[in-house]
């Protein structure tokens, strides 16, 4: 699958992208707005098993934002199950040196176009730290609406943080 959006191209992650992986993950002030499971350092060994994991996952909907061919980041959707499965999280990163340029805003518009036309979910969210507002200013110009903050409900570096709760449905997208 690959989806062309404004400003970069959606792929699927490649063997040959675990240099560009590495190069642009491995960036503490990234992985301080993602979850734990986004490590750091972002070694060698830990690009590896993401490479195999978006590779082998039957239900994978984890993009590499490109650049040139050249990935630069990641987007993705991971869909709910059992009553849940009209409805997706998303989560992105960019390599800093793009930071600023429109190309998450870009490679989101293209994740949502991908969600509610060939997925046909219902709802798409996102949950960023509640002090994150480069990411929350990309919601909110993708159409995203703030549903509320919920409070102290996240850790991070052994300090609690509150985190955004934003969301767009498929009716108001597609208006």
């Amino acid at each position: 699958m690959i989806i062309k959006s404004e400003k970069c191209v959606l792929r699927k992650w490649n063997q040959s992208d675990l240099h560009n992986l590495i190069k642009h993950a491995n960036n503490p002030k990234i992985a301080s707005n993602m979850r734990d499971g986004f490590p750091h350092p972002y070694t060698i060994e830990k690009g590896k098993e993401w490479l195999e994991f978006v590779n082998t996952s039957d239900s994978n909907h984890n993009f590499a934002i490109s650049i040139n061919d050249k990935a630069v980041g990641g987007i993705g959707l991971v869909v709910g199950e059992d009553i849940e499965r009209i409805s997706a999280e998303t989560g992105y990163w960019l390599g800093e040196e793009y930071w600023g340029q429109g190309i998450v805003s870009s490679a989101l518009k293209g994740l949502l176009d991908y969600g509610f036309n060939n997925l046909k979910l219902e709802r798409i969210y996102a949950t960023p730290f509640d002090h994150n507002i480069a990411s929350r200013k990309v919601l909110e110009k993708n159409g995203f609406i703030l549903e509320g903050i919920m409070r102290r409900s996240i850790i991070k570096q052994g300090k609690i943080y509150n985190k955004a709760l934003y969301s767009i449905i498929r009716e108001d997208y597609l208006l």
